[in-house]
């Protein structure tokens, strides 16, 4: 672990961490996260009937949006030229509710794990508002980040 707070400069000033003299590289992250809800709501999203549209093609697109803009949203993430990012939302009659996995993938100065984790909150708020009106109560829970490869830390696998 780190003991120097890297978005810290000497006098204790936030700033955006200088990444210009590090190597490009491939990165990649997973993250994931669930949408817990009464198996009744899990039965209309299931059947199409949620009024506002398909729940989960609309979460996915927003989560794939989001995660392009995470920069925009987190203040000291660096823009980074995305490559690939894969949503994907599982319908889980055990929870019940839906999971959601975002994978993110760049060649750049610096890791994509924040672009991932955005992709799964963007996707799970997305879910939470088409379904909201069936439902009050759902929880969003467990965003985490599963895996990152690449950059100077190496491989991370928490799952």
């Amino acid at each position: 672990m780190p003991t120097k707070l890297t978005h810290l400069d000497e006098s204790g000033r936030v700033h955006m961490v200088d990444v210009g003299g590090k190597p490009d590289t491939e990165r990649s992250a997973v993250a994931s996260g669930e949408v817990h809800m009464k198996k009744e709501t899990l039965a209309l999203i299931r059947a199409g009937q949620i009024k506002k549209g398909d729940v989960l093609t609309i979460a996915q697109i927003a989560g794939i949006s989001a995660s392009k803009r995470t920069s925009e949203l987190i203040p000291l993430c660096h823009p980074l030229p995305l490559t690939q990012v894969d949503v994907t939302l599982t319908l889980d009659e055990s929870l019940p509710g839906v999971v959601i996995t975002a994978t993110t993938k760049t060649t750049g100065k610096t890791g994509v794990e924040m672009e991932a984790l955005t992709a799964v909150s963007v996707a799970a708020l997305t879910v939470y508002d088409m379904a909201k009106a069936a439902e009050k109560t759902m929880r969003i829970q467990n965003i985490r980040l599963v895996e990152k490869h690449g950059g100077q830390s190496g491989d991370i696998i928490n799952e």
